[in-house]
Formats: structure tokens, C-alpha cells, sequence
């Protein structure tokens, strides 16, 4: 025969199997939570994970993600302050933050992912509004995700959700504008090739001027000082000359001479001269006649 304990054993073991199958317990685990409701209306919030019962066939177990949730919405376009159109890609992180208010306004995800589209779609068109096109496209867009995070959250509150962050992913000009704009790109690209190479060639020819300008000095310089090199070097001849001419002035006159025979009857030159003339000195008499 089987013992009180292990009669009260499988007693506990068959009742706690009909409550599985009747779904009186379940499990909750890290990522969930949950809340319970009695036809349709609130009973208690579980956030904890665990084992836990409700009544079954009465209450109703609705569970909901404990994580991080990331919305990644579909691309709008917008107009900027100066009338400019551009194509928004966003995405936010948000989870949900009290399961009966997110409940009780949007149900499901699904319905959460609509509302939260429509805040933030709201709050981006109103904010992008306010910025010129290359003012958000450049430094300010960082300060627009933010004030429209801040501001988004604060509306978010009211579905139990709260909104961690909103990014921008993707800013572009709508497609039937993309060529135009990038015409006007290549063509302000082209301009400003064109302004630095016509600075280039007035640079360069700055530079050219000014080297011919100090080449002009240096050779005036330089021929300067040939001129004068030449002339101190004629003067020191001339005083050798006199120098020369005055200790022995015959035979510098006949050296003299001899370098005018030298110079005159070279080649074939034909020269008529009169037999007394003094060029003919020497021919008559070579001896050189002493002091």
C-alpha cells in the first residue's frame, strides 16, 4: 500500500498538471512582462520573471516585449525654412515602459508603431521647418533629433511607451530634383576650378615678373661690375704701357710695330704703302738704336 506522503505527492503533481493544461500557470521570462485582465478589465501587472497562476478561463494573460524595440519608418519628405525639399529617413529606439497604459491607448506593436510614426513624422516636420536646407543638412541636425527626441518622449507617455532616441539615417533631395542640383554642383565646381586656375596663372606670372625683374639687377650688377674690372684692368695696362715706354722707349716701339706686322699682313691682304713711310721703318733698319 502507498503512504500518506506519497499519495499527497502525486495528488499535488495531478493538480498542478491540470493547472498547465488549463493554462491557470505560466512562465514569465527576462524579456517579457505581462499584465492580466478579468474580461477585459485590469487585474495586476508582472514585470518580474517567474513561475505565476491566473484563473483559467476567466483571465486573460496579455504579454509584452520587456526589450528594446527599434522603429525603422518609411522615408518623407519635408520642406526646410528656405522652401527646400528633402527626403527623411528615421529610425528610434523606444520600449515599453508601463504595459497597462500601453494596453489600454494602442494594444499591440503594430498599433504602437503607428502612433509613434505619427509623433515623430509631426515633431520632425515642425523642427526641419524651422532650419534652412544646408543648415540642416550640415551642423544642426543633431540638435533637431534631439528636440525632437525630448519632445516626442513627453507626447509617447501617454501610450506607457518611452522613446530612447530618434536618429536620422538617410537626409536626400527628392529624385525628380537630384539632377538639377547636381548640375548646379558641378557647375559651382566648375566656377571655382576656374577662379583658382585664372589666381594660379596671375600668381605665376607675378612670380615670372618678378624673377626677370631681379634677373635684370643682378645682370646689371654684374655687368657693372664687369665695366669696371675692364677699366681698372685698361688702366693698369696703361700704366704698364707708360711704364714700359718710359725706360726704353725704342723697343717698345718696335714691339709695338711688330704687333701691327703681325696684325696687318695676316692672310692675303694687299697694302700700298710709300718707301719712306715711317710703317716701314724697321724693314729698312731692324737694328734698334741704344740710349
Amino acid at each position: 500500500m502507498m503512504s500518506g506522503k506519497k499519495r499527497m505527492a502525486i495528488v499535488v503533481l495531478i493538480f498542478l498538471g491540470l493547472l498547465l493544461v488549463s493554462g491557470a500557470a505560466f512562465t514569465i521570462d527576462e524579456k517579457e512582462q505581462a499584465i492580466i485582465t478579468q474580461f477585459g478589465k485590469y487585474v495586476r501587472t508582472i514585470k518580474e520573471p517567474g513561475l505565476n497562476f491566473k484563473i483559467p478561463f476567466i483571465q486573460t494573460l496579455n504579454l509584452f516585449d520587456k526589450r528594446v524595440l527599434t522603429t525603422d519608418a518609411v522615408a518623407v519628405e519635408y520642406i526646410t525654412l528656405d522652401k527646400k525639399r528633402v527626403v527623411v529617413d528615421h529610425v528610434s529606439r523606444w520600449k515599453i515602459e508601463d504595459p497597462l497604459e500601453f494596453y489600454r491607448s494602442v494594444r499591440t506593436e503594430a498599433g504602437a508603431l503607428a502612433r509613434l510614426e505619427d509623433i515623430l513624422v509631426a515633431r520632425l516636420r515642425q523642427e526641419i521647418a524651422k532650419h534652412p536646407f544646408i543648415g540642416f543638412i550640415r551642423e544642426e541636425r543633431e540638435k533637431i533629433v534631439e528636440t525632437v527626441a525630448k519632445d516626442a518622449h513627453e507626447q509617447a507617455k501617454r501610450f506607457g511607451i518611452k522613446i530612447i532616441d530618434v536618429r536620422i539615417k538617410r537626409a536626400d533631395l527628392p529624385k525628380e530634383v537630384q539632377a538639377s542640383v547636381y548640375a548646379r554642383m558641378q557647375a559651382e565646381r566648375h566656377r571655382i576650378a576656374k577662379r583658382y586656375r585664372a589666381e594660379g596663372e596671375q600668381k605665376s606670372k607675378e612670380i615670372k615678373a618678378e624673377t626677370d625683374k631681379e634677373k635684370e639687377i643682378i645682370l646689371a650688377k654684374a655687368y657693372s661690375q664687369q665695366m669696371k674690372l675692364f677699366g681698372e684692368g685698361d688702366g693698369r695696362a696703361t700704366e704698364i704701357y707708360i711704364s714700359s715706354y718710359e725706360q726704353d722707349t725704342e723697343f717698345y716701339s718696335f714691339l709695338r710695330r711688330l704687333q701691327t706686322y703681325e696684325q696687318l699682313f695676316e692672310g692675303k691682304t694687299t697694302i700700298l704703302l710709300e718707301s719712306d713711310s715711317e710703317l716701314l721703318k724697321y724693314f729698312k733698319s731692324p737694328r734698334i738704336s741704344s740710349k
